[in-house]
């Protein structure tokens, strides 16, 4: 690793722990030059598709992107990020498993709108009204009265 103070190649490994329920490996590690302390996380490199959008174009399987939609989706709702990186690594976990080479974005889209559905209501619907793009206020009442049964439930 190279230090992120000097620039220097060599470091030593001063800890290493398990995180994020074995999924993750934080290390500590120290500047052989410099003697600065600086964390570093090995994972698993999963193996994601590339996803094709509704207009037809591929991109690179973003996990940045689908936090964002699910932070904006969230915003001011009692859901903390340790819930939201839950629900991306469980949906990035199944499209791994899948072995597809290529995914819809929809097929992501569905699977955050499940994770939402049964998260929280109000963020469910604020994702569902950008997802579904809403055309007039009657199917804005309409899925609003959906979540309000599937919460009764």
């Amino acid at each position: 690793m190279r230090c992120p103070r000097c620039g220097h190649l060599e470091d030593r490994v001063v800890d290493s722990r398990q995180s994020r329920e074995g999924e993750s490996i934080r290390r500590r590690r120290e500047c052989m030059q410099c003697t600065f302390r600086y964390t570093t996380y090995e994972q698993i490199e999963l193996s994601l598709p590339v996803v094709i959008k509704s207009d037809g174009r591929r991109e690179p399987f973003q996990r940045q992107k689908l936090l964002g939609g699910l932070r904006r989706a969230v915003e001011k709702r009692p859901i903390s990020t340790e819930t939201l990186t839950a629900v991306v690594e469980r949906i990035e976990r199944d499209l791994a498993a899948s072995g597809e080479r290529e995914v819809a974005s929809r097929r992501i889209g569905d699977a955050l709108i499940e994770e939402l559905r049964e998260l929280d209501g109000v963020a469910w619907l604020r994702f569902a009204s950008v997802y579904h793009s809403f055309q007039d206020i009657g199917e804005f009442l309409a899925r609003a009265s959906d979540a309000r049964n599937h919460e009764d439930s």
